[in-house]
């Protein structure tokens, strides 16, 4: 069976445990060739995860005629960039979440994409995921019964990180992120949701920056109805007093709560006063069960969870209750 020989643009953080090694050990994949800006960065990076090849310039990684497909782990800013190079040299693109700045952004790299018969893919793992697998099986098997609801809450203390205006990091810089540390983690319960209750249809909400310790936004609230007439509730805020994580989808026969980030155990609900408690653990490679389902739909024996459409309907939602916060800079 043939094997996908990978790039990767943008060798950073994400890529040292989350997904690069995952690229090595998934079936019938392989990494060899990896981009960073700085050379120097990239041969460290190449040398340290035994990967034959290093770039300082994208587009000679894409044109490696020994690259198969592309992973790009950059900032958003540079997503759809990225991604119209690779449609153009006629390369799968697998691109980081959220998919890129902006909705119009997505529709642009799909575009692209379908214009030159590229498939691309969002990294949105958590569709793969065994732990949110689970949530997904209880709910599709009816054991909540008919979903009425959900509500999303997420808070963190402010980080001292975010205290240097000279030294910010991207995820706050709306002009590198598309906003801030919401945009960064909603995204992924946003998308999940998406998986396991179908699209969201309308969004109502408000964005605020309460520390101005930034540009973008550190908190937020909405409300929200999908497509079948499920209800949504919402708020993110990153200057509390502690970490909070938990999203409660609610039915008329039991409801289930879990955390998007972290391995907190579920714990399910029933009617008749039953009670469940579900210990699932991440991988080590935490992206390499999606990687996996990518690898397998390239080589035209299955099919990936999270495509360019799916990734674009998150985009959406996050423009929604952003709009006004961001028109107002």
């Amino acid at each position: 069976m043939k094997i996908i020989k990978w790039g990767i643009i943008g060798c950073g953080n994400v890529t040292e445990v989350k997904s690069g090694p995952a690229f090595q050990k998934a079936p019938n994949s392989a990494l060899v060739a990896v981009m960073r800006r700085d050379t120097a960065l990239a041969e460290d990076y190449a040398k340290r995860h035994n990967v034959p090849k290093w770039y300082s310039n994208a587009a000679d990684l894409i044109n490696d005629p020994e690259v198969d497909a592309v992973y790009i782990a950059t900032p958003p800013s540079s997503h759809k960039e990225y991604t119209i190079l690779c449609a153009k040299a006629g390369k799968p693109v697998y691109v980081e979440k959220p998919m890129a700045l902006t909705f119009a952004e997505c529709n642009e790299m799909i575009s692209v994409c379908k214009e030159h018969n590229v498939p691309l893919f969002v990294a949105y793992y958590r569709r793969s995921l065994p732990r949110f697998l689970k949530i997904k099986e209880l709910i599709d098997e009816g054991k909540l019964g008919n979903i009425r609801h959900v509500n999303c809450v997420l808070y963190h203390p402010f980080e001292e990180r975010y205290d240097d205006e000279i030294n910010l990091p991207w995820t706050v810089l709306p002009h590198l992120s598309g906003g801030g540390i919401f945009v960064d983690l909603a995204c992924h319960t946003l998308d999940f949701l998406d998986f396991v209750l179908g699209p969201i249809k309308s969004v109502r909400g408000h964005a605020t920056s309460q520390l101005k310790a930034y540009p973008a936004e550190d908190s937020v609230s909405m409300s929200f109805l999908f497509e079948n007439g499920i209800h949504g509730t919402g708020i993110w805020n990153f200057a509390s007093f502690e970490r909070y994580d938990s999203t409660e989808i609610v039915g008329d026969k039991g409801k289930i709560a879990f955390s998007t980030f972290g391995e907190d155990p579920i714990h399910v609900e029933y009617a008749n006063g039953d009670k469940e408690t579900i210990t699932i653990e991440n991988p080590l490679h935490i992206q390499q069960p999606f990687i996996e389902t990518v690898v397998a739909e390239l080589l035209g024996n299955g099919n990936s969870p999270s495509k360019g459409t799916s990734g674009a309907r998150t985009s959406w939602v996050i423009d929604e209750v952003l709009k006004e916060f961001r028109n107002s800079k």
